[in-house]
């Protein structure tokens, strides 16, 4: 349902934005909510929405490909870690290539080859392949993710930016939520190499719109691409303690956060609760918690600084694990919908952390964050197995306050120096 209403949502904007009357959008800059803003922004959302139903679509299926190729608990894992690291190393590739060739290209060549890397999928004859096609499509899934802000920039005027900013990252969730529950309802139907075909094909119909809808660059000055340039950029963002200390915390939370949904799987599918693929794609319902967590999250950093705000985030991280602890599925659902909440509320605001204290190469340096945070996501499951192996659930929770630990100090050291700093202002 929730891919259908989307799908449906976005289609009849489309054609309403479309056939709006061409109107001033204020010179080459975008402004605010006229009709390129919208166009753009439902494009982008669009596009955010098909990579993380790529994304996730095997979460679900975890328990079910562990049975079907024979492998072990981890092993089964990699589906998800070896495409969640993929995505990482390819942030590195193609944000530098958008400075020199454009970004709308990748964005849409690269979700074309994650359609139909999709399909390809459901033809796998090993779980080898399987891997292989996974790292692939997680490869070009990072093709829009990489440069879909960095368009936003060089099309938009600030105040649009922010606003079309808070969309793109609530489509993240919803796409996260539709992956996760198209690939369990279909799996549990028709098995799942139809789970794969399914999400294939949406992706392809999803296309079609974007190419349609996402307007012509018209800001976009390309410059040659110097290896030695960005490298240089990118050392300097990995020396500014600043930055560092938010690349962990986020990277270190969303290791805990998106892994502990794939133990908790395994643990629903056994005895007593004996979920199937189709309910096990329905607990990312509580997703939503997060859509609210990173809605709310500028109204908060309004009234606490946005380590504070971290801060909480994380805290509530830590209770939201703590109620997954109880053996009623109504409990451990209220956990994951708080852990999504204060997950999502400390993302936000460490991502736009790294946006306020670059010194440079701004683009660069939210393109290193989500490196860390994807690379985060992709070490997860060698974290938590022995924990799985040697205490079940429990052994899990121990293994994510004990990461939580160091990202709540690492959250009161940027409160502390966030502090510093403005008694040195005032001083001043």
């Amino acid at each position: 349902m929730v891919v259908i209403g989307f799908f449906c949502l976005a289609y009849h904007c489309g054609r309403a934005i479309i056939a709006l009357p061409t109107l001033p959008d204020g010179g080459d800059m975008i402004q605010a909510h006229t009709r390129a803003w919208w166009r753009a922004t439902l494009a982008l959302c669009l596009g955010s929405f098909l990579v993380f139903i790529n994304l996730y679509a095997p979460q679900p299926l975890l328990p079910e490909l562990r049975t079907a190729y024979g492998v072990s608990t981890l092993a089964s894992s990699l589906v998800m870690s070896v495409a969640t690291l993929a995505v990482a190393a390819s942030l590195l590739v193609f944000g530098p290539l958008s400075d020199a060739i454009g970004r709308g290209g990748i964005m849409r060549v690269t979700l074309l080859m994650a359609g139909l890397l999709s399909l390809g999928l459901a033809l796998a004859p090993d779980f080898e392949t399987l891997l292989a096609l996974r790292a692939a499509q997680g490869f070009v899934l990072g093709g829009l993710p990489a440069v879909a802000i960095a368009w936003m920039g060089d099309e938009f005027e600030k105040p649009a930016l922010l606003s079309a900013v808070g969309l793109y990252i609530g489509a993240n969730t919803l796409g996260g939520i539709g992956g996760r529950i198209v690939g369990g309802a279909v799996a549990e139907v028709a098995g799942t190499a139809a789970s794969f075909v399914a999400v294939g094909v949406l992706t392809l119909v999803g296309l079609v719109l974007f190419w349609r809808l996402l307007p012509r660059a018209r800001a976009f000055t390309p410059r040659p691409f110097a290896l030695h340039g960005a490298a240089a950029d990118l050392i300097g963002h990995l020396c500014n303690p600043l930055l560092l200390g938010a690349y962990l915390l986020g990277g270190l939370n969303f290791l805990i956060f998106i892994n502990q949904y794939s133990y908790l799987t395994f643990r629903l599918a056994e005895a007593p609760f004996g979920l199937g693929a189709r309910l096990l794609g329905m607990i990312f319902l509580t997703y939503l918690g997060g859509t609210l967590g990173s809605t709310l999250s500028g109204r908060l950093a309004e009234w606490l600084s946005q380590p504070a705000c971290m801060t909480l985030g994380i805290v509530i991280l830590m209770a939201g694990t703590a109620l997954t602890l109880a053996e009623s599925l109504a409990w451990i659902l209220a956990g994951l919908t708080v852990n999504a909440f204060g997950f999502f509320l400390a993302h936000s605001m460490a991502s736009s952390w790294v946006g306020r204290h670059a010194e440079r190469a701004r683009g660069s340096a939210s393109a290193l964050y989500l490196v860390f945070y994807y690379l985060g996501a992709s070490l997860g499951s060698a974290w938590l197995e022995p924990f799985w192996q040697g205490g079940g659930w429990f052994g899990v929770a121990l293994g994510s306050w004990l990461v939580l630990g160091v990202t709540l100090g690492l959250a009161l050291w940027l409160w502390t120096r966030e502090r510093s700093a403005l008694r040195q202002v005032v001083g001043a």
